[in-house]
């Protein structure tokens, strides 16, 4: 068989084996990812089956599947939202912080890792799932919910947080020292707080260059955008997620609406071959001995974050019960744990890789599990609980 042929084969049977994942997890009630990971783990080096045609391929596509994700999380937001959600939520972003990434970085330095692999995993540990936690609370729905908006102010500080985190982290596994690191963080708030202060006065002459009655041209010039900044932004040693995720930001609001819908097949795809990318590079063979550390974290974290949403959604004057659902909600781990595990294995770090593995897939599938679970003992015993 000719390589071209090879790779056709290769791609089509694990574009089809995805699509049957995906509906096995939405007949289960829940988020792909961790059985996406599971498959990549069967496949390539250590694994069942090779991909030693594709591999080459999907290792590029991942890097455009993580451009693409970052994009479409800054077409959530605009700058009005940014800086409201920063002004009213600080305090929770802030308890957010100091509850889940610590535990992370301690148990990389217990685990023998160097201290740049320490804060990778605190990264990991900290980031809730953005796309998990949407999809849950509208499979759920509770996002008329009293407590919705505590969450998803957690969820906007996250994500907003990880455009400081990432360059930061970037220079850090490139072997910068502090002051390298503090002028990456430096040169990450004034690339954020210049777009957004753009995105308010200019936005809207972006957004007429990139519009057009064709969606086709839609596509080609919004991602031709988003694939040259972000190759601008990682040549000059910042990364290129923090760049595709400024791109997203500047865009006014009228715009995104329409970019989310024809960009929406396109991420997924490129997503998907991102976490399966992802579990390529990742030995089978070595996430065994690191299961029961991935274990003892995700109890700690899963313990954190249900105190994050406690808090969050008190200081919404919501009662137990839905202080309760908030917390769970925010437990599942997914896409930006895995972004930043693939960063610093890159960065020749491969023990993150088996360990973030291990652990994004025990909150993906427990967190939603244990957010259902939570509801109807809540109602069942609201009663008996004083808010």
């Amino acid at each position: 068989m000719s390589h071209v042929a090879a790779l056709l084969v290769e791609l089509g049977l694990l574009f089809l084996g995805l699509s049957v994942l995906g509906l096995l997890a939405r007949r289960l009630g829940l988020s792909p990812i961790p059985f996406v990971l599971v498959a990549a783990l069967t496949l390539g080096d250590g694994g069942l089956v090779p991909l030693t045609t594709a591999e080459p391929f999907l290792t590029a596509a991942a890097e455009i599947g993580v451009v693409l994700l970052l994009l479409t999380l800054g077409l959530e937001f605009s700058a009005d939202e940014l800086f409201g959600s920063f002004r009213r939520h600080a305090p929770s972003g802030v308890v957010d912080l100091v509850l889940n990434a610590p535990p992370g970085f301690a148990a990389g330095l217990l685990l023998g890792l160097p201290w740049e692999g320490a804060l990778a995993l605190a990264g990991i540990t900290w980031i809730s799932s953005s796309g998990i936690v949407a999809r849950l609370l509208g499979d759920l729905g509770r996002l008329a919910n009293r407590e919705t908006p505590a969450v998803l102010s957690v969820l906007v500080l996250e994500d907003l947080a990880m455009a400081l985190f990432l360059p930061l982290l970037v220079v850090a596994l490139a072997g910068g020292g502090p002051i390298s690191a503090a002028g990456g963080v430096a040169l990450a708030v004034g690339a954020v707080v210049l777009v957004l202060v753009a995105a308010q006065r200019h936005g809207h002459r972006l957004g007429r260059l990139l519009t057009h009655d064709d969606d086709e041209q839609v596509l080609l010039r919004l991602v031709g955008l988003t694939l040259l900044v972000a190759g601008l932004a990682q040549s000059v040693g910042a990364s290129a997620a923090v760049g595709a995720f400024l791109v997203g930001l500047a865009l006014p609001a009228s715009f995104a609406d329409r970019a989310r819908t024809i960009l929406g097949p396109l991420r997924d795809l490129f997503a998907a071959t991102f976490f399966v990318a992802f579990g390529l590079s990742t030995d089978p063979g070595a996430i065994l001995p690191v299961l029961p550390a991935a274990i003892a974290l995700a109890l700690v974290t899963t313990g954190t974050k249900i105190g994050t949403g406690w808090y969050a959604a008190r200081r919404e004057g919501v009662a137990v019960p839905g202080r309760l659902r908030a917390g769970t909600a925010l437990v599942a781990r997914g896409e930006f744990s895995i972004v930043i595990a693939g960063l610093a294995v890159a960065a020749g770090i491969p023990e993150v890789g088996p360990l973030a593995t291990g652990y994004v897939l025990l909150l993906a599938v427990t967190g939603p599990l244990l957010t259902r679970f939570v509801d109807p003992l809540t109602t069942r015993f609201r009663p008996a609980v004083i808010p």
